[in-house]
């Protein structure tokens, strides 16, 4: 198989970035050949705002560069990660005007808010959930605290909800947990068409022998990670309780001043992957303190898979991810009190603790295998083409015998919205490369 997959990178790495690194990867590893088409945000700061903003809505270069790669390589499939905002959907038609079907990867929650998280003022917020055009993240400035850019990104979202993109464009959709699923559907995307697939380790990296006597974070240094209830709560456990901080982001100078007022805080910035691993290996713990709705995790199998317990927030998949007793603990998300408590309990019942290591790797080796997940994998996309040699039903019912586009709205609004929809008679939409 021949997958063409798609990424456009973030100004500042993260987990996306390396769950794309891995799955084509995977993919090489087990013979497929990978072509890789990616973008990254770095070119951003050379671009004016109205030159952003149409590459947002509906990027043209990208759309001609994809139709000339696709006829070029005759790909089985394209796969695509994040595509916001330089790829944009129109990575979509070029792929369906060449009728190769499509795949779309839900990394996080941009195709129904702004700002991609479901967070506002350290809060989870829900409130575009289920409405065709966001405006309360216009309102808010979800997106980079600016209205100007949160209206071109609602913008965005609204549009390829009329014109149906969403719906009719992705053969199927990967959501990384049953919780991401649910509150996709839930803003709107064809429930037969999201399917869950966890992210993996491609390679065992072994169990650890959690001698360190430490706590461990890793990730992001910024809010929706939850640093502030992270430094709190050691506020709380010093002197008792080592905690080691991997990472970096726009809340370092607080983890740095953090890190010279409690001694027992000790923040190393960036490590390597293998220097995260071996850390974790000998870490008692790991917490993750998020206070947002996190689509996975990727730090809380890295730990099972070394034997390391968890420590997280009870919100989101994080709940799904950590079975309490088993392979952690899980405390009242955004509550340091909480959160030190539960530290604490881990840090002073070493039989526990013992315990709580086997389950993790037992955790580790049935779910997040390489092995397990490219089985996974290959089933969503033989589901992918399936969809793309029967064709959709709103595709065979699209035209009437005069030739009339006839369909309904194809933004499907949650049942708690109680939005009423009618039939509506449009032209055929336009599948060239200068627009949906």
């Amino acid at each position: 198989m021949k997958v063409l997959v798609l990424h456009n990178y973030y100004q500042h790495p993260g987990g996306e970035d390396v769950v794309f690194a891995e799955e084509c990867a995977l993919l090489e590893s087990h013979g497929h050949q990978v072509v890789r088409f990616t973008r990254r945000n770095d070119a951003i700061s050379a671009m004016g705002n109205w030159q952003l903003m149409r590459a947002t809505l509906w990027n043209r270069e990208v759309a001609r560069e994809l139709r000339v790669l696709i006829e070029k390589e005759r790909p089985d499939l394209m796969h695509c990660h994040n595509t916001f905002p330089l790829i944009s959907p129109a990575a979509y038609s070029a792929a369906r005007a060449a009728k190769v079907p499509v795949v779309q990867s839900l990394h996080n929650y941009r195709l129904f808010c702004p700002s991609g998280t479901l967070l506002r003022n350290g809060r989870t917020c829900e409130d575009c959930m289920g409405k065709l055009v966001p405006w309360p993240g216009i309102v808010h400035a979800c997106y980079r605290g600016a209205r100007a850019p949160s209206a071109v990104v609602a913008g965005m979202l609204a549009m390829h909800r009329v014109l149906g993109t969403w719906s009719r464009r992705v053969h199927q959709y990967v959501a990384l947990s049953d919780f991401v699923r649910r509150k996709c559907i839930e803003g709107g995307l064809p429930a037969d068409r999201v399917a869950t697939k966890p992210n993996f380790l491609r390679s065992d990296p072994g169990i650890g022998a959690g001698c360190g006597g430490y706590a461990m974070f890793v990730g992001r240094l910024c809010v929706e990670k939850g640093i502030d209830v992270l430094l709190e709560a050691w506020e709380r456990l010093a002197p008792d309780v080592p905690l080691k901080i991997v990472g970096d982001g726009p809340m370092r100078e607080r983890v740095r001043a953090a890190a010279g007022r409690v001694p027992q805080i000790q923040w190393l910035g960036h490590c390597s992957a293998k220097e995260v691993l071996s850390l974790l290996g000998d870490a008692a713990l790991l917490a993750v303190p998020s206070v947002w709705y996190e689509p996975f995790g990727l730090a809380v199998i890295e730990a099972f898979a070394k034997g390391t317990p968890v420590v997280a927030s009870r919100i989101g998949t994080l709940a799904e991810l950590v079975e309490p007793g088993r392979t952690g603990l899980l405390f009242e998300a955004g509550n340091a009190e909480d959160l030190a408590a539960k530290v604490r309990q881990l840090m002073t019942d070493s039989a526990l603790l013992a315990r709580m290591r086997r389950a993790a790797r037992e955790e580790y080796e049935s779910k997040y295998t390489a092995e397990s997940n490219y089985r996974t994998l290959m089933a969503i996309y033989e589901k992918a083409g399936v969809r793309e040699r029967e064709g959709t039903s709103q595709d065979k019912a699209a035209y009437s015998e005069h030739g009339v586009r006839e369909s309904r709205p194809h933004f499907r609004a949650p049942e708690r919205t109680a939005v009423r929809t009618g039939v509506v008679r449009t032209a055929p939409a336009r599948d060239e490369e200068g627009g949906p």
